[in-house]
Order: structure tokens, then sequence, then C-alpha cells
């Protein structure tokens, strides 16, 4: 069953409801929330997809994270996510939202940020594989795995984030 979103316009504005499925084929905007995992030291949650999913299959993501529901925000959407796909219950820190081009469709995309504990159980039909890297290995793997567009964007700009935050 194809899971139904709100589709949105330039100003994050809702203007209707439709299927996610839809909205990917029409190019009309939608909203996806996204989390960078960091654990207590620092470092990056990174994984694998699943070869089971239907979007990115096999590929490399930096955030965790997927799309907003209706009637939901991006923070519980985040929250949703990390509980479905980590088995973790916390409550991410929004950060910003952009539109996103470079994934399957335009997409809003609420990026958020979480300390999540080093023992996280992901789901096996979500994850195939998890480890957690230094911001300098993350850097030296985004160049040479194949990681979804959505990581590239998100994480650039999240580094931008940090850094103009400091």
């Amino acid at each position: 069953m194809d899971e139904l979103v709100e589709r949105v316009d330039g100003q994050d504005r809702v203007l209707g409801v439709v299927s996610r499925r839809q909205a990917i084929r029409e190019g009309w905007l939608h909203r996806v929330a996204s989390t960078v995992c960091r654990d207590e030291r620092g470092r990056i949650l990174v994984h694998r997809r699943s070869e089971q999913v239907s979007r990115f299959p096999g590929v490399y993501e930096v955030v965790v994270g997927g799309a907003v529901g209706v009637g939901e925000s991006y923070e519980q959407a985040a929250m949703r996510e990390l509980a479905e796909e980590l088995g973790i219950r916390v409550l991410p820190r929004f950060l910003f939202t952009f539109i996103n081009r470079s994934g399957l469709s335009p997409h809003w995309l609420g990026v958020h940020e979480a300390v999540v504990p080093d023992a996280v159980v992901p789901d096996p039909d979500e994850v195939a594989w998890h480890g957690w890297l230094t911001e300098p290995e993350l850097q030296s793997a985004l160049l040479e795995w194949r990681f979804t567009p959505d990581s590239h964007e998100a994480f650039s700009r999240y580094l931008a984030f940090r850094t103009a935050q400091s």
C-alpha cells in the first residue's frame, strides 16, 4: 500500500493529500524528514539500505528518514522513522528545511540531529549494515561509496549549518 503525503507548495504550505508514489511520479513537492544521528563521541551513524527497499536499494545513507505523513510534523516524522528504522525512541532536534531537488523527485527535506545510543538495533528490512564514522572518515566515504543523493545534499548543508552556528 502506498503511503499518503501532503502535497505542498514552494513555501511548504499544504495543497492537498496525494499518494507518495504519485507525488514522485508527477514531481510534486511533498515533505520528507531526516535525521543525522551522532553518538556521545560525535561519530555519525552511516547505514546501507536493504536490497529489499523500493528506493535506492543497497545504497549508503548518512541520514535516517522518510516521508512525513498526513497531519504529521517534521519532528514527529523524524521521531517515528528513528523508532521504525533503528528501534530507538529519542527526540531529534529540528535544524532546518530546504527544497531538495537531488533525489527521485523534488521535496522539502526537514533536517534534524539526534544523539543516539551506540547500540542501535536497525530493522533488517530497512538496514543491511550500519557503522559509526568520524567526520573525516565520512568525508572519505562520501567520495568512495555510493550514497543516496539526499545524503550528499543534506550532509553538506548540515555541516554548513553547524559551522554557521559556531
